[in-house]
């Protein structure tokens, strides 16, 4: 059986088809294919308030290529979920009817809340025993904050804060207002208290850009990269052109940009919670919704020879296969 999961980012949309594997008393999602598009809904959203009608158009036109993929790959179930620029979008809720109307297909307009449940049903599978953890997960709109003790995630928070919206203000040259130097202080806040109140030494980052700040920090991909180590390549990206992120740092042009404002935002967090190391899993939401799709769905996944009573977690196939 073959899952699919479409996550409307405000930077991009997402979407990964995997195939349910069973072998032993084993479950794995092994992706059979992934495609990502820059379509930035939060460039529109966070300088206007809606989406433009060009931006509309695209939109629609990608999900119909999307519904086609998934038709050839005999897709059985999928998941959509849209993040901060949709819900943020004034049209949103005109827009996501409108693909219902033409395409057929839901869109669920999630909030920071539903987002982090989602990464949570993966996340908390990858931690130890007896530990503490600050899990960063840095969007285009919005930044979300999990705080777990012995796998269990005991604080979270969603701050409409992101890479986005941080480069359009940075861009326009406009200083900070009261409403967002209060909200980063809000954020401060919270991490620093959070993080003292539960100890935490460790952090977990994931998204687009925490994951290729890791690869070029990193010789090895399977290894803990440090604060230091982050630091110093945000640093030397920061003191290159857009054209040099291109064409010598090798970054696509959609990544270029919005890299440096996110990558601001997963130190000042190490920082404000005192942490020097950071775990990097190549997981994100899209996975947490094909988890969600096969605990749903499981009964008409399990084989005839499993007898098991409760529904296992299907390991998502790790970094090195996926970019076989």
């Amino acid at each position: 059986m073959k899952l699919a999961a479409i996550d409307i980012g405000s930077n991009a949309v997402r979407c990964q088809i995997s195939a349910v594997l069973h072998y032993g008393d084993r479950y794995r999602l092994k992706r059979v294919e992934y495609v990502r598009y820059p379509l930035r809904l939060g460039e529109d959203v966070f300088a206007t308030g809606n989406i433009s009608a060009k931006k509309e158009q695209k939109f629609i036109k990608f999900l119909h290529a999307l519904k086609l993929l998934m038709e050839v790959h005999d897709v059985a179930h999928y998941l959509i979920c849209a993040t901060s620029a949709m819900r943020t979008a004034a049209n949103g809720a005109a827009v996501a009817a409108r693909i219902q109307q033409e395409l057929g297909m839901t869109v669920q307009v999630i909030d920071g809340q539903a987002e982090a449940a989602y990464i949570n049903r993966v996340i908390e599978h990858l931690l130890e025993d007896k530990k503490h953890y600050l899990h960063i997960d840095v969007g285009g709109g919005s930044t979300e904050f999990n705080i777990y003790h012995d796998r269990r995630k005991v604080a979270s928070q969603s701050f409409e804060i992101g890479s986005i919206r941080r480069m359009q203000q940075e861009e326009s040259g406009q200083q900070s207002t009261g409403a967002q130097n209060d909200l980063w202080q809000r954020m401060e806040d919270w991490v620093t208290q959070n993080g003292r109140k539960y100890h935490v030494t460790r952090a977990i980052g994931t998204g687009g850009n925490i994951n290729k700040l890791y690869r070029l920090a990193q010789s090895s991909l399977d290894k803990p990269v440090t604060r230091r180590r982050i630091a110093t390549v945000l640093g030397n990206l920061t003191s290159m052109s857009m054209d040099e992120r291109v064409n010598v740092a090798m970054l696509n042009p959609d990544r270029a940009d919005v890299i440096i404002p996110a990558g601001h935002i997963y130190l000042s967090a190490m920082e404000w919670a005192n942490i020097s190391q950071m775990i990097v899993p190549d997981i994100g939401l899209k996975d947490g919704m094909l988890q969600t799709l096969f605990e749903d769905h499981f009964e008409e996944i399990r084989p005839s020879s499993d007898h098991s009573r409760t529904v296992p977690y299907a390991d998502v196939t790790s970094r090195a296969a996926e970019m076989e």
